[in-house]
């Protein structure tokens, strides 16, 4: 079971970079279960088109088909919004070194629990 955190009038908006849209529809889920707003990024063979507006975090898969990596998606992403927390997803048991300047946090693929525990962790508003 999700865990659906009590949110404020407007919700908070989590950007999914994905080239999988299978996989951008299971996370967009999971986010909307959670009680944000979900802002999926599909990436294909061109790249990945990210919106003007910012979001609150960002989810990012590692592992992108086409002629884009993680690593550039990020370094586009921090440009233009350098205080925006990056999640990296991934089936890999640990962070890969190239992304990690880049990563607030990792979470492996297949835990949503903990992939929710994490986006209210990010998203909690400080005291």
């Amino acid at each position: 079971m999700i865990d659906r955190a009590p949110l404020a009038n407007s919700p908070l908006s989590v950007l999914i970079v994905d080239d999988n849209p299978a996989h951008l529809q299971i996370y967009a889920w999971i986010v909307e279960s959670a009680g944000y707003t979900a802002m999926p990024a599909p990436v294909d063979f061109e790249g990945v088109q990210l919106p003007e507006k910012p979001s609150n975090v960002v989810l990012l898969d590692y592992h992108l088909g086409g002629q884009i990596t993680a690593v550039e998606v990020a370094k586009m992403i921090l440009l233009k919004h350098p205080n925006i927390p990056l999640i990296v997803l991934s089936d890999l048991y640990e962070l890969p070194a190239d992304i990690a300047p880049y990563a607030a946090v990792f979470v492996r693929k297949g835990n949503p629990e903990k992939l929710v525990a994490l986006l209210h962790d990010v998203l909690r508003p400080c005291p």
